[in-house]
């Protein structure tokens, strides 16, 4: 992962089911304010469908993020999200494969959009 400016103690949000079209501007609302106050790492392991509206929301709190000088990065994506993500080429940029920045195993926010 490129982004090098990660806090030692990220934020654990998962929970999101849909990350498509019609849904992506809610989370952007939900999760902008926390991405531009600490690094954030959000778990899609529960993502059902995802499109390109989805991913390009994906883009945009990675951006505000780096702009806010916080780390922000998605961990254990479904095989499905996965592929999708290594078609584009977001796999380099935004998902977290490091062995120390696995999620917690005790429980973690959920986000509101499901």
């Amino acid at each position: 992962m490129n982004n090098s400016r990660l806090d030692s103690n990220p934020q654990f949000v998962g929970g999101i089911r849909q990350l498509v079209r019609g849904r992506e501007r809610a989370i952007l609302e939900e999760l902008e304010p926390l991405v531009n106050s600490r690094s954030v790492r959000l778990d899609l392991s529960s993502i059902e469908r995802i499109d390109a509206a989805g991913l390009a929301a994906l883009v945009s709190l990675y951006c505000a993020a780096s702009k806010a000088g916080h780390g922000f990065a998605v961990v254990n994506p479904p095989r499905h999200v996965a592929r999708i993500m290594a078609i584009v080429g977001l796999d380099r940029i935004l998902v977290s494969n490091d062995s120390g920045e696995t999620l917690p195993s005790g429980p973690r926010p959920k986000s509101r959009m499901d």
